[in-house]
């Protein structure tokens, strides 16, 4: 009932139909071209986070990201530990001021904070997003060490080298521009400090003139909000000609004893994360659907459900194929002077 309800997030309920239209038709499946989704990026990504939200919170819990899995670690485990990965990697420290680029609800921003003892702000540019995150962090009493401001993170209102380390998970793929994302971020870096991130990305395996990648790739775009997944050498590139120094790169990937995709996989079976399981799907789908028929969930809700089981096909074959990485981590150095 709580996900059904919130289906939609500030968007009024009579209108989420309508957002699901205007959603899917930025998209290729639906016909919509990559130039449309980077010129309407901050519209395409506040209507996906506004349908999308309760369904990720419900079946992925707090933290909107993929980690890297040990063998007897569970789902949630492995997204702390990778949170934690993230915060050694930045060496965080009390008293440090810290920046969460693309926030989400805040599930990282929270557990970096309690594992840190740093303060942390994050930047949204979803207003159902901010106040449900607000929401968990009076929960958790962290209000006085977690706040958010909404903003575009390609615009971001700090000053100058104001934080001691920025970190993302999961969020510089909604932008049209990589480069001009990362030199927004090293502008409000403090110099000598580093951004570390795990992202989205296309690998080396990707071939953009196979018709079965380039329809892995649109599926991806579709159910996770996305104008163009970049490959992991277009991010390296990027983040240099933003200047930074790549300290260093790798994907988290490979290597990784449990597949980054297992949790998605329709054909296994886990307890401890039941809803994602095939069956668990199929008892969401069917609430869903019978709650919209009921009239309590918003129209539109069940294609909502449905782009989003889309996109775990596609994270899937994806995963599969080696093509595409959702953790793909880089830790960058912004130098102490430009030379």
């Amino acid at each position: 009932m709580h996900l059904a309800t919130r289906v939609g997030g500030s968007i009024k309920k009579e209108d989420v139909q309508s957002a699901v239209d205007r959603y899917e038709k930025y998209h290729v499946c639906f016909g919509g071209e990559e130039e449309a989704r980077k010129a309407n990026y901050s519209d395409m990504v506040n209507k996906y986070y506004d349908l999308a939200t309760s369904f990720y919170e419900f079946g992925w819990g707090q933290s909107f990201h993929f980690a890297p899995r040990w063998k007897g670690e569970s789902l949630r485990e492995s997204i702390k530990r990778h949170e934690h990965f993230i915060a050694l990697q930045l060496g965080l420290k009390p008293g440090m001021k810290v920046l969460d680029v693309g926030s989400g609800i805040g599930g990282p921003l929270r557990e970096i904070a309690g594992f840190s003892l740093t303060s942390i702000t994050g930047i949204n540019n979803n207003g159902y997003q901010i106040s449900r995150g607000e929401e968990l962090n009076r929960l958790a009493g962290l209000s006085h060490s977690c706040n958010f401001v909404k903003a575009d993170f390609l615009n971001m209102p700090f000053s100058d080298d104001e934080f001691d380390g920025i970190y993302a998970f999961d969020a510089l793929c909604h932008a049209p521009d990589p480069v001009a994302c990362y030199r927004e971020i090293y502008r409000v870096l403090k110099p000598g400090q580093c951004f570390a991130a795990s992202e989205w990305f296309m690998t080396d395996h990707f071939d953009p003139n196979n018709q079965s990648h380039q329809k892995v790739k649109a599926e991806i775009e579709l159910g996770n909000g996305l104008p163009d997944i970049k490959t992991t050498r277009e991010c390296l590139d990027a983040l240099k000609l933003a200047g930074f120094e790549v300290v260093w790169a790798r994907d988290l990937a490979v290597g990784s004893p449990i597949p980054w995709y297992s949790p998605l996989d329709a054909n296994r079976f886990s307890i401890t994360s039941f809803r994602l399981t095939a069956l668990g799907r199929w008892i969401t789908r069917t609430m869903v659907n019978t709650l919209e028929f009921a009239g309590i969930a918003p129209a539109g809700s069940a294609r909502v459900s449905s782009f989003l089981e889309k996109a775990a096909e596609g994270l899937v074959e994806g995963g599969r194929k080696e093509i595409f990485t959702p953790i793909h981590f880089f830790l960058a150095r912004k130098p102490l002077s430009r030379s």
